[in-house]
Formats: C-alpha cells, structure tokens, sequence
C-alpha cells in the first residue's frame, strides 16, 4: 500500500487516494450502472411492459449492489487495515456501522 493511501485514508481527512486500477474499476462499474439506469428511464418513457422495467431495475440493484462489494472490499483492505495497524480501533465501530446500513 502506498504511504498516500495511508495518509489519506478514511479516518481523519474523510478522503482517499485511489489508485489507478481502483478508481478505473470504480468509475467503470458506475458508469455502467448510469447506462442501465438511463435505459430503465427510457422503458418508462417508451411505456415499456412493467415486468420488463422491473426485471432492468433488478439488474440496477444487483450492479449496485456489486459496486458496493467492491468499494467495501478496497476500504477493509486500505483503510481499515492501516487504521487498525495505526492502533486507531475507532474504524471497527465505523465499519460495523457501515456494514449495518448496508444490510439494511
């Protein structure tokens, strides 16, 4: 991990510095998801059958939910770790937190 990962991390800045390959990924997924929801909208723009929106929207909740795994996996793997490494064990709770609001 880089020491600019480490510096900017979750914790004290509430900002990150992504690496290349992440950020690629990230934007990547989003973009894609942008792309399904804009389609979904032209669905009901088109008066598209309701099963049809909904079996799209599905497929938007589904990526999103994929988006969501992969951001979480990069945080546990940077921004906790350094953090529990830095005896700063706040991040547990944050991420319990977190983790809560997600399986909502």
């Amino acid at each position: 991990m880089s020491e600019a990962v480490a510096k900017n991390c979750c914790c004290e800045e509430k900002s990150k510095d992504r690496s290349p390959e992440e950020y690629k990924k990230l934007i990547h997924r989003l973009n894609r998801i942008e792309g399904q929801v804009r389609g979904i909208r032209n669905m009901v723009e088109r008066g598209a059958y309701c099963t049809d929106i909904l079996m799209q929207s599905a497929a938007v909740s589904a990526a999103v939910n994929a988006f969501n795994k992969e951001l979480l996996g990069n945080h546990i793997r940077t921004c906790v770790a350094s953090d529990i490494r830095d005896g700063k064990d706040e991040v547990i709770d944050e991420l319990v937190v977190t983790l809560q609001k997600l399986m909502k």
